[in-house]
């Protein structure tokens, strides 16, 4: 091909290299192939030579070498689109997973600079009609030689290119519980399962509701088994964390394989992907439950399309494998990292004090409102909570309200006016349904700016701002440190830290629990802080509580 300035006597035939304007607001566009009237148009608008490029012998037009290697590479479930300017896109046929080898794709991209193809990433979910691929010949035209090579290697061995469409599965999911997990939260897990299931055109066929033991997990499998299943998803209640653990132990005793246990793709680590002789396992991820992309739709488009996925499969997903800023990160990384060149932002945890229970243990007597060196136990934790760099600073009242606003009324804080108060005063009038609906009333009164919130217990009277601070400090939802929980001697205590992501699921709590299941649930995003003393796993439920510590009125 011979570019550039071209003599007007020489310029027919030649394609433009640059759009030129004529006069009377007239225009030839770039690419067009000039012909005698253009050359006289010109010539009448006072130009003498014109950038452009002329085809030689051995040359294909742009638009024709684009043409060519487009359908050497268009395999099934995908059509050329029309050749312009050098372009000629290809489109899927019907909704499907793209399927390509990258080596192949390498080499027809080695072939000749003037060639190039350009693909959505392998493996993903491509829609009716959307492009996946565009073939672009970059100068307006190349070598016919390059051209044939191209095409030669994007055809070998079948074309290069292709489209797995999905195929409709009947889906069975295996829901587990622990004692004091909520129904809410049950039917939660099962809607967002459900809609991911359908929105790649399947069903869920059936859905069983079993405690999160080996046995039961096992027998629900068989129940789905012998419906039809044909793909098992199970929802633990807690996190997978080994190969052993509940549902890979209970996959197994069912009859079937382990094929791989976690993925290099983020969201999605703790996924397991097993078989049964009716179909594939998949053992989801906390993740699963949320509407954002994540490695569970990656296993799941190859699923749905038919395709295997073995344990290699999943091993070669990293690149590209973080996928999103994870949903508990309060910025995207990119203001996260502007904001860290200047001055890191430490992030705003208020405090929650429980103080609304009846005090069961205690007889007659308000364990809350017993003097310990002269406080009140729950003025003690409070007092921590006012101390440390938690704020503001929440207490729930419910049983013998008054009296537990009484033995706080005085309290203050350095950070705020003088004649504010300390404290802000939640009541939960439905004190007398259990620990959870304290936590609901909590929850819903903490303002929309924190990014987490310490739960304490009432009756944890040892507990100091140093033990919250450092709660606090280990506090880093961007790096995954999203529940801090105290650890002594290996035993977890209170009080814990959580992040502002997992309020909706506090607030779903029922009955007289806390949140332990979610600790569980969640045990990928959680951070033990080990302390040096045994005041996180102390709290005065009774008389003999409070006698053994020696108290003093």
């Amino acid at each position: 091909m011979k570019f550039g300035d071209l003599a007007l006597d020489d310029a027919a035939g030649a394609v433009l290299a640059h759009s030129l304007r004529l006069g009377g607001g007239r225009a030839l566009k770039k690419g067009r192939r000039l012909s005698d009237a253009d050359i006289a148009d010109l010539r009448d608008a006072g130009y003498a030579t014109v950038p452009a490029a002329r085809l030689e012998p051995g040359d294909l037009d742009e638009d024709t070498a684009a043409r060519t290697l487009a359908e050497a590479l268009a395999g099934a479930g995908l059509r050329p689109g029309p050749a312009r300017t050098g372009r000629c896109n290809l489109h899927a046929a019907a909704r499907g997973v793209v399927v390509f080898d990258r080596a192949r794709l390498d080499a027809v991209n080695l072939t000749d600079e003037s060639l190039t193809v350009a693909t959505l990433p392998p493996f993903d979910l491509a829609e009716k009609d959307q492009i996946v691929a565009t073939v672009k010949v970059i100068p307006f035209a190349a070598p016919a030689g390059a051209v044939e090579d191209a095409a030669r290697l994007a055809a070998d061995g079948g074309p290069l290119l292709a489209l797995a469409p999905l195929r409709p599965r009947r889906a069975g999911l295996v829901l587990t519980r622990l004692p004091g997990t909520p129904d809410k939260l049950l039917e939660g897990r099962a809607e967002a399962v459900a809609r991911r299931v359908e929105a790649l055109g399947g069903t869920l066929a059936a859905t069983r509701r079993c405690a999160h033991d080996p046995d039961s997990v096992r027998a629900a499998l068989d129940s789905l088994r012998n419906g039809g299943c044909d793909l098992f998803l199970l929802f633990g209640a807690s996190a997978i964390t080994d190969r052993a653990d509940v549902i890979p132990a209970a996959t197994v005793a069912a009859g079937g394989e382990i094929v791989h246990f976690g993925m290099p793709v983020d969201p999605g680590n703790l996924l397991l992907l097993a078989r049964l002789a009716e179909g594939p396992v998949v053992g989801l991820p906390g993740c699963a439950r949320s509407p954002r992309l994540n490695g569970v739709d990656w296993v799941l488009w190859r699923l749905f399309a038919g395709l295997e996925v073995g344990r290699e499969d999943i091993m070669r997903m990293g690149a590209g494998g973080l996928l999103t800023d994870l949903p508990e990160r309060p910025l995207p990384r990119a203001e996260t990292e502007r904001a860290a060149a200047d001055e890191p932002a430490r992030p705003r945890v208020a405090a929650l004090v429980l103080a609304a229970g009846r005090s069961r243990r205690m007889g007659q007597t308000n364990k809350l409102l017993e003097k310990i060196d002269g406080v009140a136990m729950v003025a003690r934790v409070a007092d921590a909570a006012l101390a440390s760099q938690a704020s503001p600073v929440f207490v729930v009242t419910g049983h013998e309200a008054e009296a537990v606003r009484a033995a706080l009324a005085a309290r203050t804080i350095t950070s705020c006016r003088l004649d504010s108060p300390a404290v802000a005063f939640v009541h939960n009038p439905a004190y007398a349904d259990g620990l959870a609906r304290s936590l609901r009333a909590g929850i819903a009164a903490l303002p929309g700016d924190i990014d987490g919130v310490i739960v304490c217990l009432g009756d944890m009277p040892d507990i100091t701002a140093a033990h919250l601070d450092a709660l606090i400090d280990a506090f880093d939802p961007a790096a995954g440190a999203a529940i801090c929980v105290p650890v002594r001697d290996g035993r977890r205590g209170n009080p814990v830290l959580w992040a502002r992501r997992f309020f909706d699921e506090i607030g779903a709590l029922e009955g007289d629990v806390g949140a332990k299941s979610l600790i569980c649930l969640h045990a990928g995003l959680v951070r033990e802080v080990p302390v040096a003393d045994d005041a996180v796993l102390t709290d005065l439920d009774s008389p003999a509580d409070f006698a053994a510590r020696k108290t003093t009125a």
